[in-house]
């Protein structure tokens, strides 16, 4: 290796270490205002076991950036600017990524499967695989259904706390074709407390007769659920297989939520 380089490759080792501590102090500034506080370089130089120099240094190049907001008291906080990219991100890679990992989802169950998100009182679906074997026809892609009956409304819900899923169905009206249907906000908490405990969402003609499902949710970098997978089909096919599409489903979400950069820091 010629001396230029050895001097390119310590640049590259550099850039890439200097990358990486900002996303260090991302990642730790984002854990500690999750309340909505401030945090200080020496909160956030505590937290990564790191001096206060280099990380007040870091803080003050991406405050420059906009990445980070600055307040008088010199605490800082994630900016509306990197809540907005980031939303953005979290988007592309759930479309992106979504899309192989359901591919091999429906393989592994020969079912069809989707992924869907949380839109104000509804869930709209983003990416769905249906293998060749299955009767549906059409696409989910785009098309809105009532978050209370659809099979990823607990799913997409499975972090929010009683009252914020009370204020998402406010306003909504509980009526399904599904005979199985929560017929309440009280109900369809019920049914989310027990799904949490069981790990998984079981959705059992609720939204239509006949019609089964399992889902799980998929986190993001932030820690928070953006989406779920669901493994959806006919009751008959699918409930004697519960336990197996649910391994399948759960393995699939961790998969993409991985990929999406939960739980690494």
């Amino acid at each position: 290796m010629t001396p230029a380089d050895r001097g390119a490759a310590v640049a590259d080792d550099e850039a890439t270490s200097t990358v990486i501590r900002a996303f260090d102090v991302i990642a730790s500034l984002a854990l500690l205002t999750r309340e909505g506080q401030g945090a200080s370089a020496t909160d956030v130089a505590r937290a990564l076991g790191r001096e206060r120099s280099h990380v007040s240094r870091t803080l003050a190049a991406l405050a420059d950036q906009d990445v980070v907001a600055r307040d008088s008291g010199r605490r800082y906080r994630l900016s509306w600017a990197w809540y907005t990219a980031a939303e953005d991100l979290v988007d592309r890679r759930l479309r992106l990524e979504g899309l192989s990992v359901l591919d091999e989802l429906a393989a592994t169950t020969g079912e069809a499967v989707f992924l869907g998100v949380l839109r104000g009182d509804t869930t709209v679906t983003i990416v769905e695989s249906v293998p060749a074997v299955s009767r549906m026809i059409g696409t989910w892609v785009g098309r809105a259904y009532p978050a209370f009956c659809s099979d990823a409304g607990q799913a997409v819900l499975w972090d929010a706390p009683d009252d914020e899923v009370r204020a998402v169905f406010a306003t909504t009206a509980f009526e399904s074709e599904g005979p199985r249907a929560p017929r309440s906000v009280d109900d369809f908490l019920t049914r989310l407390h027990a799904a949490r405990d069981r790990g998984y969402t079981i959705v059992d003609e609720e939204a239509e007769a006949g019609l089964y499902s399992v889902a799980a949710p998929v986190w993001d970098f932030r820690g928070e659920v953006v989406a779920a997978v669901q493994v959806v089909g006919e009751r008959a096919a699918l409930q004697p297989r519960t336990a197996a599409l649910a391994d399948a489903c759960l393995t699939a979400a961790a998969t993409l939520s991985t990929r999406l950069g939960h739980g690494i820091h």
